[in-house]
């Protein structure tokens, strides 16, 4: 298995595993009964938020972060079954790649001993709310329709003005804070886990 990429196939990949809607602990269950396919998309699932405890929780470089990814999922096909609430996935996952950085930190892999000294035994519990309100938000974010996806990204993460996105989508720049407003609340309603039923125009919001 490879660590995740950050590119279209793979956004494209999450947008069509969150639009099937299958729950954590079904899916568990599917990666019990031997399902192969269940298998690939609970590591896609779960890929970056893995790398995100190494990388950012744990500050491991890129082949460090990698060769953690690699050793999480293998722990994790060789004990799923051991697993005593499916719904609890997600922080036995973080549990487990907690385990295996500081392991990896311990094992002498990195250049000094001082990184080592710089590692809390157990990391601040608030950073790994952090990663996982940003794991929450981003599956929330695949579900929105496109354009919402757009403006959101180019409003939060790339931090530009009502102007430039107006410009760059070709709207009216009075608009953008209402489409932006009626955008949130819809990654609200889905962050909250509400099945709103889709609207007639497709989902497009005007």
């Amino acid at each position: 298995m490879e660590a995740p990429r950050d590119d279209g196939q793979a956004a494209a990949r999450r947008a069509e595993l969150t639009a099937n809607d299958t729950t954590d602990a079904a899916l568990v269950a599917r990666c019990r009964a031997g399902d192969d396919d269940a298998w690939r998309e609970l590591v896609e699932r779960f890929s970056r938020y893995v790398f995100a405890i190494a990388v950012q929780g744990f500050r491991l470089g890129q082949q460090d972060a990698e060769d953690v990814f690699q050793d999480v999922f293998a722990r994790v096909y060789e004990r799923l079954g051991s697993l005593r609430d499916d719904d609890a996935v997600r922080p036995w996952i973080a549990q487990l790649t907690r385990r295996v950085c500081i392991d990896r930190f311990r094992s002498g892999s990195h250049e000094s001993d001082a990184d080592l000294d710089e590692l809390p035994e157990v990391p601040a519990e608030d950073a790994l709310t952090a990663l996982e309100d940003a794991f929450d938000v981003h599956e929330a974010m695949a579900e929105l329709p496109e354009n919402c996806q757009q403006i959101l990204d180019r409003f939060f993460a790339r931090d530009e003005s009502y102007r430039t996105i107006g410009d760059t989508l070709g709207l009216p720049a009075g608009t953008i804070a209402s489409r932006i407003s009626r955008c949130l609340d819809k990654l609200r309603d889905t962050f909250e886990g509400r099945n709103t039923p889709p609207a007639t125009s497709g989902g497009q919001v005007t």
